[in-house]
């Protein structure tokens, strides 16, 4: 029989256990805790105790403050990191710190240099020096991809950086994202189909063939067309895509909180959409949108004959 584990109650008037157990969940989530963390495992503490307890934890050095897209996350502090930073001179330290407050953006070397004020030559040395200790890495940026930004070694780069699951090897994923613009598409075709088959009354019918990111999400987990983890910022960003090109729309509807795909009491969901008015041959054509039609003629120096748009469109 397995052995059933009960959580210890944390004495609350008791500073020394408030701050125990916010280090202990600090380790069970190594890549941070947020405020709402806290307040869930000890939610009759009051927001002043809480405080009190975490500016404690950061004076003595056992937490890491950082700033993430949620809001302030407390980790604990790398203790290999800091013996490793000891014997250390100010200006490695300086540079250290700076590359720290950077977090998972990355910083460029020119802009250690005019955080730090030291010159170019010093900064490439001790950051060369870092990275021996694999204290902080080199990523390169779909920003700039002759440009490298430096992060502590054990961050995950954030999507600016790395481009998401869009990117490899910093180039444009362009078949991959067409797959999965299809293959959501599909799925939402499949469910207002399903829904017309039912029988039922109109507004039923309409309300059936809606259907959550999250629905979504699942079914393309569950085909396994990606090498990499999509998350459900992801497959939104996939319907926007279907959303601009008409063949998708979204509507929002309250929630009850902790909802599966729910943010802040709000749900979008999505449903396919067939064009009231299918399109004529002709703006089909690449001459029906060429916003220098006017100015096309045979002999001219834009002409039908030497259009490269119209000759790959013919050839498809």
């Amino acid at each position: 029989m397995a052995e059933v584990k009960v959580k210890k109650e944390t004495n609350l008037s008791d500073p020394a256990e408030v701050e125990n157990r916010i280090k202990e969940l600090c380790q069970q989530f190594p890549h941070g805790i947020t405020d709402q963390v806290i307040q869930n495992d000890m939610p009759h503490l009051e927001p002043q105790q809480r405080a009190v307890a975490i500016n404690k934890l950061l004076s003595l050095g056992q937490l890491d403050l950082l700033r993430n897209s949620s809001g302030l996350l407390y980790r604990m502090k790398d203790s290999q990191s800091t013996s490793k930073m000891k014997g250390s001179d100010n200006q490695e330290k300086l540079v250290y710190q700076v590359i720290e407050d950077a977090g998972n953006k990355g910083i460029w070397s020119r802009d250690i240099r005019f955080k730090s004020n030291l010159p170019l030559t010093e900064i490439n040395k001790i950051l060369k020096n870092l990275e021996s200790k694999k204290l902080i890495k080199a990523v390169k940026s779909v920003a700039a991809s002759k440009k490298k930004v430096y992060m502590l070694y054990n961050l995950q780069p954030d999507r600016s950086v790395t481009g998401g699951a869009w990117y490899s090897d910093q180039d444009f994923e362009s078949e991959f994202v067409e797959v999965l613009n299809q293959q959501c598409f599909k799925f939402l075709q499949s469910k207002a189909e399903a829904a017309r088959d039912s029988k039922q009354s109109p507004m039923v019918q309409r309300n059936s063939s809606f259907a959550t990111s999250h629905e979504v999400w699942k079914y393309i987990c569950e085909l396994g067309i990606s090498k990499v983890d999509l998350s459900m910022d992801d497959i939104e960003t996939i319907l926007n895509t279907l959303i601009y090109d008409g063949k998708v729309e979204m509507t929002i509807i309250a929630a009850k909180e902790g909802t599966v795909g729910s943010v802040d009491g709000q749900m979008k969901l999505y449903r396919g959409v067939n064009p009231v008015i299918q399109p004529t041959g002709l703006v089909k054509t690449p001459c029906g949108i060429c916003p220098v039609f006017d100015d096309c003629h045979e002999g001219g120096e834009i002409s039908p004959s030497n259009c490269i748009y119209l000759t790959q469109w013919l050839d498809f």
